[in-house]
């Protein structure tokens, strides 16, 4: 049997750009535009609202540009307004060949904001419409406040369908724009309108401030809708819209006789770029896209999968462009430790490797960081063995910083058991540090690999003592890895993060 097809349209750029503090830019917009476009495949993007600034219409111009001469102009839209023709002029000067025009869908906007009849209202729209057509410019319809129209005034919400119903649209666009719909009324609300107009294609666009916007886009796609409005990592106004990764991941799993065109292996790396651009981060629980959503971090559940994925799911790493990970802390059971040795190509009897997990455990229970890369450290501390010796030691250093003079750092470095003490100057200690230990490395004729990032974090609300991390990317020609150092003085975690490089060298 054929299956059904629904259309999705990213808003990221128009309805997201309205998450508290987020403006993209003209180069960003576009680069968002041709990933959703080419590599995520969306079918259509909503990407500003007209007369916002002359900012935005350069934005939408550039895209228009592009899109324009790729195919894709019918596929980016703007929302616009009823007013009178002002909004199709700015969409003209801009190239826009599609509109999604905002109207009042419930009785209480009409009558409050807007302080009009619904015969004044539908003749307004009804002159936009046709302006629009006559400019070669489709339209498809929003119906502002739908979900408290067909709570309060159902009656109201079926006129104006009416009147639409014979309008040169494309589309009806149904937003819960405060996020107030259940799944039962989401799935209520969309069987009555397809049953009365089983013609006209409806989008729906759910918002998320009750936390159902997954669940009511799941509603919304068993009850026949046509399309729906996602952006990605959830952003958008309040506690945003419907997010992408979780919508197209239900879809695809739980209603399999629909079909959506979205590539799954493409959305972290989407995920990652909007994050990047917007500046809001997105949380390390977040379903798909969040860091520890496919890690184990409980040994029996790393346990479980040593003996027939016993704690996988459909949702596996690997169709969002994705690894699982095993993490290393208190909970840890010998399986995680098992897991991450073998990616690092170790293998320990059963004995030495039950010493290596209670001190992994130990150090959890002191809220030490533990990573992959530290497990031949501590392999080496537990087990005394020659293997995994440290050969490079940071035996002490005195580091200065004085006014009107440039820090300075005195260090003392064991190398292969051969000691070498080297004095120099920096931007700063940790940099006065590092040309110190340049210059030992250059005695030995061996270089120090280039540093490339340079993070310190420290828990929200924590005090000026608390413990914070230092987490240092390092390239070598071969590969990038990375360090951490944990202290309650930031020059002494990366020092710390540095001698593990030493060492991993």
């Amino acid at each position: 049997m054929e299956r059904r097809k629904i259309e999705i349209m990213d808003t990221t750029l128009r309805d997201g750009e309205q998450t508290s503090g987020v403006s993209f830019s003209i180069s960003e917009k576009l680069t968002i535009t041709q990933l959703l476009l080419e590599e995520l495949l969306v079918d259509r993007i909503e990407i500003a609202s007209a007369r916002v600034s002359d900012g935005e219409f350069q934005s939408v111009k550039a895209v228009l540009s592009w899109a324009e001469a790729n195919g894709y102009a019918d596929r980016i839209e703007v929302l616009s307004f009823v007013d009178n023709g002002v909004s199709i002029d700015w969409m003209l000067n801009a190239g826009v060949k599609v509109q999604n025009l905002l109207t009042k869908g419930s009785l209480n906007h009409l009558t409050h904001q807007l302080k009009k009849t619904p015969e004044q209202h539908f003749s307004e729209i009804k002159h936009v419409i046709e302006l629009a057509a006559s400019n070669n410019i489709a339209t498809n319809v929003y119906l502002e406040d739908w979900s408290n129209g067909m709570r309060n005034s159902p009656e109201y919400v079926f006129q104006f369908l009416d009147f639409l119903s014979v309008q040169k649209i494309k589309r009806i666009l149904l937003p819960d724009t405060l996020g107030i719909l259940t799944p039962g009324e989401t799935s209520r609300f969309i069987t009555a309108l397809i049953s009365r107009y089983p013609h006209i294609h409806f989008d729906f666009h759910a918002h998320n401030d009750y936390d159902l916007g997954t669940a009511n886009v799941l509603e919304a796609v068993k009850a026949g809708i046509n399309g729906l409005h996602l952006t990605v990592n959830g952003m958008g106004e309040r506690a945003g819209n419907a997010a992408m990764a979780s919508a197209v991941a239900v879809i695809k799993d739980f209603v399999p006789e629909v079909e959506i065109q979205i590539k799954e292996s493409s959305i972290y790396k989407v995920s990652k770029l909007v994050e990047t651009f917007s500046g809001v981060r997105i949380p390390s629980n977040k379903p798909i896209v969040g860091e520890n959503v496919f890690t184990q971090t409980a040994g029996i559940h790393a346990d479980g999968d040593n003996k027939n994925n016993l704690y996988f799911n459909d949702l596996l790493p690997e169709r969002f462009g994705r690894k699982r990970q095993y993490a290393l802390g208190k909970t840890s059971g010998k399986a995680n430790i098992e897991k991450n040795l073998q990616e690092l190509g170790l293998k320990l009897n059963d004995a030495d490797l039950k010493k290596v997990t209670q001190r992994v455990i130990e150090l959890g229970d002191k809220k030490e960081t533990v990573t992959k890369e530290d497990l031949p450290y501590i392999i080496s501390d537990v087990l005394d063995s020659s293997l995994y010796e440290e050969k490079v030691i940071v035996e002490s250093y005195v580091l200065m910083n004085a006014m009107g003079l440039r820090p300075s750092a005195t260090i003392s470095v064991v190398i292969d058991g051969e000691k070498f003490e080297e004095n120099a100057q920096g931007d700063g200690q940790f940099d006065a540090f590092m040309n110190a230990l340049t210059s030992v490395y250059d005695k030995k004729k061996r270089s120090l690999p280039k540093l490339i990032d340079y993070a310190v974090r420290i828990a929200p609300g924590s005090n000026s003592d608390a413990l914070c991390e230092t987490i240092i990317t390092w390239e070598t020609e071969q590969r990038v890895f990375i360090t951490r150092g944990l202290d309650s003085d930031q020059t002494v975690c990366a020092i710390k993060a540095t001698q593990k490089m030493l060492n991993i060298i």
